[in-house]
């Protein structure tokens, strides 16, 4: 698979929700056309109030706003802030809102999980960040550890296609006649840079493996190192042939996960193949600071890519994801440098002797927690075969 690199964008790291907030409320405040918004998670926090704001002052002034939200990840946003939206004139859908916890069929299972926007087809956003604010129950005194990329140039009006025909299948879908005509596309974005990008999707039809197809394409040319951060990890067979390969074949291969999880079934079934991984030398990181949600990574201190996909079965085979790439150095060396100092500031090694010598019960823990993730994956229709 070979990515579209879009050339002649500004690419710029966001590496806090206070950064990306900050960034993507200018925008919103600066839009003079359209505004295209998806998020998987809508709260009910002051961040998201400051949001919900921003986006009503923008639709009072005549811009048309299209918000799109996951219907289990938004499931508990107050009326009150749909209602808000809404009443100034905000076009808000919902992606798959028939849910039901009880439920494993694969239709409703396949969620909306990206995080997107995109002003005036000329600044776009995307990473794994939420409307949602950085501090929750599991980051005690520092914030979530997540990360998100501005674009301007070119490479928005992709964002923008991307994001408007998801918009329209979704009214389309729903019958939603209200919602189905899109403003005209904005005049071309007349600021940019000298950095190519591309967006990475993931979806259900014509881009089933493309984002996890991309990483292994990056791993296999790797020759030097390969540092990836990554909140929920669980990867397939292919995946971890591809890191550990690269480990028995010299190049440094450093992982960034979760310690701190707000879905222990995951975090626990993640560390099955930590010790196959550290036998092949992989180095393995746990982020103890506060809870870890970043989907990034860089290679060979050129290749990078930050969105929203976990290298876990609910990205890579159900979810809507979306990623920006690039191999942009100076991008590149931003997101390594962001990465080393999270390690040596806030993460914990996991040492092979040590890992050995844990205890049986634990070990009991992490395999259970890893079958029942993968009885759960064959009961919805996902077993060896893609």
């Amino acid at each position: 698979m070979k990515l579209d690199y879009i050339a002649g964008n500004t690419l710029q790291l966001l590496d806090s929700g206070a950064a990306y907030f900050n960034a993507l409320e200018a925008a919103i405040d600066a839009a003079q056309h359209e505004i295209f918004l998806e998020t998987y998670i809508y709260a009910g926090d002051a961040t998201a109030k400051r949001i919900t704001a921003a986006l009503v002052a923008a639709a009072r002034r005549s811009i048309a706003v299209h918000v799109l939200v996951d219907g289990f990840g938004a499931r508990d946003m107050p009326p009150a802030l749909r209602d808000d939206l809404q009443r100034a004139g905000v076009r808000f859908q919902v992606y798959g809102p028939d849910i039901s916890p009880l439920t494993l069929r694969r239709r409703r299972l396949r969620r909306l999980h990206r995080k997107l926007c995109v002003i005036d087809a000329c600044i776009a956003f995307a990473g794994g960040i939420n409307v949602v604010d950085d501090y929750d129950e599991y980051c005690p005194g520092y914030p979530r550890y997540d990360m998100a990329v501005r674009v301007e140039g070119p490479l928005a009006q992709r964002v923008r296609t991307e994001m408007a025909g998801l918009w329209l299948r979704v009214a389309r879908f729903h019958l939603n006649r209200r919602v189905l005509r899109l403003p005209p596309l904005p005049p071309p974005c007349r600021v940019g840079g000298d950095v190519a990008a591309a967006l990475v999707v993931r979806d259900n039809l014509r881009h089933r493996q493309d984002i996890e197809q991309a990483y292994l394409q990056a791993m296999a040319a790797a020759r030097t190192e390969i540092v990836l951060a990554n909140a929920y990890f669980l990867p397939g067979l292919p995946f971890r042939q591809a890191l550990m390969g690269a480990a028995r074949r010299g190049v440094r291969v450093v992982l960034l996960l979760q310690s701190i999880g707000d879905h222990p079934l995951q975090t626990y079934a993640s560390r099955a193949f930590y010790g196959v991984m550290l036998d092949a030398g992989v180095e393995i990181y746990e982020y103890t600071r506060s809870a870890l949600h970043a989907k990034v990574a860089v290679i060979d201190q050129r290749w990078a890519t930050v969105g929203s996909s976990n290298v876990d079965p609910f990205s890579l085979l159900l979810a809507r994801e979306a990623n920006i790439a690039t191999a942009d150095p100076r991008f590149a060396a931003a997101l390594r440098a962001t990465l080393e100092h999270a390690i040596s500031a806030g993460a914990t090694a996991v040492k092979p002797m040590e890992w050995r010598a844990q205890p049986w019960h634990r070990r009991v823990r992490i395999w259970l927690a890893y079958g029942l993730v993968r009885l759960m994956m064959k009961l919805a229709g996902y077993g060896q075969a893609r």
